[in-house]
């Protein structure tokens, strides 16, 4: 493509300048930079301000991100309460009552009722982890659920006190009738064959 350039006619004889014109000319250039440094103070001020903002911005924001994260609460917790019970030993607990730290004195998986006592005592199983599905979940399957609690039992990190013992990972999760019935939870136990040789806790 070519280029095309326009040039402009020659400049006509410049007009003459009477004192009069020129003190009108001085006047009107001193008004204009005025005017004009007017304008330039303006822009540099609200420049600055636009800069000042945008710094205390980023640095909020980089602040905020740096910060560790808000644990969100949901609907359906992921584990049963940790609140530590009253006193111990608790008699007559029902599976749907135990929480995530309990340890279990003559632990029975398939008992309606077990007995709670302290950690630091003599006791056969520790429940270590736990599921909770959401309330308005339809009934996921027996296979689905012994995957879940699997996965559970995989995430709890036991301390290395567990080392000292033979154990072994039970799953408990809710039957048909017992989902009806409101049970969402599925549970990881560590147990002893051995019986009640388990004298602490096997949590951090």
């Amino acid at each position: 493509m070519e280029n095309h350039q326009t040039i402009p006619p020659p400049p006509s004889k410049p007009p003459r300048v009477t004192s009069r014109t020129a003190r009108l000319l001085t006047a009107n250039v001193r008004q204009s930079l005025v005017k004009a440094g007017f304008v330039a103070v303006l822009l540099a001020v609200g420049g600055l301000l636009i800069w000042l903002l945008t710094s205390l911005l980023a640095t909020a924001t980089l602040q905020s991100a740096n910060q560790p994260g808000t644990p969100q609460e949901t609907a359906s917790p992921a584990a049963p309460s940790a609140t530590p019970r009253p006193s111990l030993p608790v008699k007559g607990v029902s599976p749907l009552d135990f929480r995530v730290g309990d340890c279990f004195k003559d632990f029975d998986p398939e008992a309606i009722e077990s007995t709670v006592v302290a950690c630091g005592t003599d006791h056969s199983a520790q429940l270590v982890a736990a599921h909770r599905y959401e309330a308005a979940d339809s009934y996921p399957g027996g296979e689905a659920m012994k995957a879940k609690a699997r996965e559970a039992c995989q995430s709890a990190a036991l301390t290395d006190k567990s080392n000292a013992y033979d154990l072994t990972y039970r799953l408990a999760y809710p039957s048909t009738a017992s989902w009806g019935q409101g049970d969402r939870r599925v549970d990881c136990y560590v147990t002893s064959a051995a019986g009640n040789i388990i004298k602490s806790s096997l949590l951090p």
